[in-house]
């Protein structure tokens, strides 16, 4: 049976290394994969998928509008699947004011991807080329969204993001779907273990061999050389690189303590229960 599998995340949480593995691993029906080719399909914010089904362009909705058609989009992808389909979604899950999921009532799995608030502040600060103050500011900030400038088009609809742990908490807590949680950390640190245990959940079966031939040709350091070869599209304008570091722990590098203790003021119960900081409120990783 085909479905619809989000891959869900809070920005720089292992999305897209996710996304290549998946593709590297499913190359026999999708083909030569490339950082610039990843072979899953699009993003669940895609104002063009949206426009293609909705049939009105989105440009003359507001945003609230746009976001009250969005449902109908998905659950009418999931009822013409031809194939699984592999969806990047960094929206939380969140519900529209009748009381149904954005996400929509799709047959649907969610791989959300979570990673320690510290790294991702880190990470998150060089992709919105903010400081780390402003980006601690903004992950503990229910309003965030992207892409939610009046009067500026950008290519893909409004996500919100709610707060780093009220983004974990929305799918963590989601009843309508089936959630597997992947820690980024556990990925760098268990990644066969990780990644068979995440395939097993969306239904995929393949051997141990094409687990660890996906793996290797997804290793962080090989998608930063290629990178650093020939640019990578999804790589924001003024941000230096995208694939900067990926290493777990890099936050004890570049973090004050300031910003630490605020993150886990603003965060601290969804840090205890991922294991991000212990009992005593101190960092595990």
């Amino acid at each position: 049976m085909n479905n619809i599998i989000w891959l869900s995340s809070y920005p720089k949480s292992g999305n897209t290394w996710f996304r290549v593995f998946i593709s590297h691993l499913l190359k026999e029906s999708y083909g030569d994969v490339t950082i610039n080719g990843i072979k899953t399909d699009g993003i669940f914010s895609s104002r063009i998928i949206f426009d293609s089904i909705v049939g009105i362009e989105s440009s003359d909705l507001t945003f609230d509008e746009i976001d009250r058609q969005r449902p109908k989009v998905y659950n009418y992808l999931a009822q013409n699947l031809q194939k699984n389909l592999f969806i990047k979604v960094h929206d939380a899950y969140t519900y529209l004011k009748d009381g149904s999921p954005l996400l929509g009532t799709v047959n649907a799995k969610v791989i959300y991807i979570v990673r320690n608030p510290f790294d991702v502040t880190v990470s998150f600060s060089n992709h919105l080329s903010k400081s780390m103050d402003k980006t601690v500011e903004i992950m503990g900030n229910e309003e965030y969204a992207f892409c939610s400038k009046n009067g500026s088009l950008s290519n893909q609809l409004r996500q919100k993001l709610l707060t780093w742990s009220l983004h974990v908490d929305s799918y963590l807590h989601a009843t309508e779907i089936d959630v597997h949680i992947v820690r980024y950390e556990d990925m760098k640190l268990h990644p066969l273990e990780t990644f068979t245990k995440a395939i097993q959940f969306i239904g995929l079966t393949h051997t141990v061999d094409q687990i660890k031939d996906a793996i290797g040709k997804s290793d962080f350091e090989k998608l930063k050389a290629e990178e650093q070869l020939n640019g990578f599209k999804e790589k924001p304008y003024k941000a230096k690189a995208f694939f900067r570091n990926g290493q777990v722990g890099d936050w004890k590098n570049h973090l004050t303590d300031a910003q630490v203790e605020k993150l886990i003021l603003d965060h601290q119960e969804t840090m205890k229960r991922l294991g991000y900081i212990d009992d005593n409120g101190q960092p595990v990783y």
